[in-house]
């Protein structure tokens, strides 16, 4: 089954529907997760997108069988998961079990990555003679540091849950079995931010750490928020210690 867009007002989730081959990806899905971020982006009121699976696994990847099909410009792997990494909302990936090759691409694409005990994680792109994408190979630099994506592209090693989060590749790391206690803590610690501080920040430091900073950009975000009757709620809500209701204004 194709992957299924739910969008619930300031919420919305994304969920990959194939727990027997374990949420494998097909080149039909590439196009399917590009239009659903899409319409994401097109959503003023969605703070928040989670990538879930059904099953024991997140995701183990795309179909090795059709890899020649992935990297047609226009409809490539790479330009889907730079998609998820550019979407408006704040991004979350909940990765119930394991996650492997392009998969973890995918999941590093997203602004956080919520584990649990029986996550894993491998990347055997050299063990299959491929070579990965550029922007992949910029992600895994640029959010995990060059010695620990040289450990992961070159070597094939498997991570558990411990080291995926010690790498950095796990923002949060639940006790239990069942992450949708912690998933939905971060979804509701996100979804109760001011809009335009949270968005905008978001789209400026993934834009610093690709070394793309605007500097007018920036200020413009900065004078936009100081200008917002939210700024004002927020001081509000903070002197009256009560929790404050933003509008996005």
């Amino acid at each position: 089954m194709s992957p299924e867009l739910l969008i619930q007002g300031a919420r919305a989730s994304i969920t990959l529907r194939r727990p027997e081959v374990a949420n494998k990806l097909l080149p039909e899905d590439l196009v399917t997760l590009r239009r659903q971020i899409d319409a994401v982006n097109a959503d003023p009121a969605v703070l928040v997108l989670t990538l879930q699976a059904v099953g024991r696994h997140f995701c183990s990847g795309y179909d090795i069988g059709e890899i020649a099909n992935s990297q047609n410009e226009g409809s490539s792997f790479g330009e889907m998961v730079d998609a998820i990494e550019n979407c408006r909302a704040v991004t979350i990936a909940a990765i119930q079990g394991g996650v492997f090759g392009g998969a973890t691409d995918m999941a590093l694409a997203c602004d956080f990555r919520v584990g649990g005990p029986h996550s894993q994680m491998f990347m055997p792109a050299a063990r299959l003679g491929l070579h990965f994408y550029r922007s992949g190979l910029e992600r895994y630099v640029t959010r995990l540091g060059l010695d620990t994506a040289k450990r992961l592209f070159l070597t094939a090693e498997k991570l558990d849950a411990k080291a995926m989060q010690d790498c950095g590749f796990l923002t949060h790391l639940s006790r239990d079995e069942d992450i949708a206690a912690e998933l939905q803590r971060l979804q509701t610690t996100l979804s109760g931010m001011a809009p335009l501080a949270l968005l905008g920040m978001k789209q400026h430091l993934n834009a610093i750490a690709r070394g793309r900073a605007d500097a007018a950009a920036i200020d413009a975000a900065v004078q936009a928020t100081i200008a917002s009757a939210d700024l004002q709620e927020g001081g509000a809500a903070w002197s009256e210690k009560r929790e404050p209701q933003f509008t996005g204004r």
